[in-house]
C-alpha cells in the first residue's frame, strides 16, 4: 500500500519501539497529555506559579487533582517544587529546563486545538 502524500513518516529511531504496549514513552505520554497534564505545564510556561494561581488557571481541577498531576510532573523530572519556610507556608512551581524544552512543542498542539475546538466539536 502506498503512502499519501501528506504521510509524515516516522523516525525509524522509535517508529518500531513507541507502539508495542510495554514502551515507557506510553506512560510519560499518559502524563503530559492528559488534560490536567497539558494546562499545568502551558500555566507554568509562563514562569514560576504558586499553588493557587495553578488552581485559579486551570479551572474545574480540584485540589487532589492538582496535587496528583503536580507529584507525577515533578517525578518525571518537568515540573521544580520550591518550598519556603515562610508563614504561611509557600510553594513555588516551575518548569525544569526538560519542562521547558516540552512546553514548547506543547504550545503549538494546544494551539490548533484551540483554533479547531469549535468547528470540530460543534460542526460549526
Amino acid at each position: 500500500m502506498e503512502a499519501p502524500a501528506h504521510a509524515v513518516p516516522l523516525p525509524q529511531a522509535f517508529a518500531d519501539g513507541v507502539f508495542p504496549s510495554g514502551c515507557p514513552s506510553r506512560t510519560l505520554l499518559d502524563h503530559i497529555t492528559s488534560k490536567w497534564g497539558v494546562l499545568i505545564l502551558l500555566s507554568l510556561s509562563e514562569g514560576e506559579q504558586r499553588w493557587s494561581d495553578l488552581r485559579r488557571r486551570a479551572e474545574g481541577i480540584s485540589e487532589k487533582m492538582l496535587a496528583q498531576t503536580l507529584k507525577t510532573l515533578e517525578r518525571d523530572g518537568l515540573v521544580s517544587r520550591k518550598a519556603q519556610a515562610v508563614i504561611p507556608p509557600r510553594v513555588d512551581y516551575s518548569l525544569t529546563d526538560r519542562g521547558y524544552e516540552l512546553s514548547t512543542l506543547l504550545v503549538p498542539l494546544v494551539a490548533w486545538a484551540f483554533e479547531n475546538a469549535d468547528e470540530i466539536i460543534n460542526g460549526k
